[in-house]
């Protein structure tokens, strides 16, 4: 009996840059609703991280105020990190990454749409999980809005950032080390704005300010990134 043949549709040149993009999109969403275990798998560590960190560490309701809404930013920052291998690993092993490559059009926007898909099936999930935990440990409703909107803009970044190191690191041993490595660094501005807006909400402050520093982060890595992350892909596939 011969293996299928994996679910790939190639964009030919007749089709514009737009059709392109949904086309990628639309195939990411429906290879990662095949393999459940990789869509699950950040979303539990997730839930699991938050859930243990107050029996491990303090129970006290003064104290989870108070670093609530970092230990959920760091568990989401951590989940993001978690489902990176496999933004490209899948295209890569069976030959689709070679064939978006050859394509006529922009790699970059393809790449893009990629990123998109695997924010939607990992980072706005989070999101949508955080008023949940929010109440878990204890944060007032002001604080979890603030939170939502913070992970709302914040997690597109850390997607955005973390193709570049996916791209870097494809094909490499031990690779799941180096993403971390090159990408945590990197995602320390991001968490130190996150975590700075929810507390300055907390004491009654305008956060305005922090909202703006990280909507500038967002429109920062949507046009920085998938160029990156476009040239990074071409890097690994030569030395492949």
């Amino acid at each position: 009996m011969t293996a299928k043949a994996p679910d790939i549709r190639p964009v030919t040149a007749s089709v514009g840059v737009g059709q392109a993009m949904k086309s990628v999109f639309l195939r990411d969403v429906r290879v990662a609703f095949r393999q459940r275990q990789d869509l699950l798998n950040p979303l539990l560590f997730f839930v699991m991280v938050v859930t243990l960190f107050p029996l491990g560490v303090s129970p006290e309701v003064s104290f989870l105020r108070e670093a609530g809404a970092g230990i959920l930013w760091v568990a989401a920052l951590l989940s993001v990190l978690l489902s990176l291998d496999h933004l490209f690993r899948h295209d890569f092993d069976d030959g689709t990454l070679e064939q978006l490559v050859l394509q006529p059009q922009p790699l970059f926007l393809l790449v893009l749409a990629k990123t998109v898909a695997h924010w939607i099936l990992t980072g706005l999930p989070l999101v949508v999980l955080t008023p949940v935990l929010g109440v878990m440990v204890q944060l007032p409703g002001n604080s979890i809005a603030v939170l939502c909107l913070t992970l709302l803009i914040g997690t597109p970044v850390l997607s955005l950032i973390g193709s570049i190191g996916a791209a870097l690191t494809l094909g490499l041993r031990s690779a799941g080390v180096l993403l971390s490595l090159l990408i945590i660094p990197l995602y320390i501005p991001v968490l130190i704005f996150g975590t700075g807006t929810v507390a300055a909400a907390s004491e009654g402050a305008p956060v305005g300010a922090y909202l703006a520093l990280m909507g500038a982060f967002l429109v920062l890595a949507v046009t920085l990134a998938p160029f990156a992350s476009a040239a990074a892909l071409k890097i690994s596939l030569s030395n492949s």
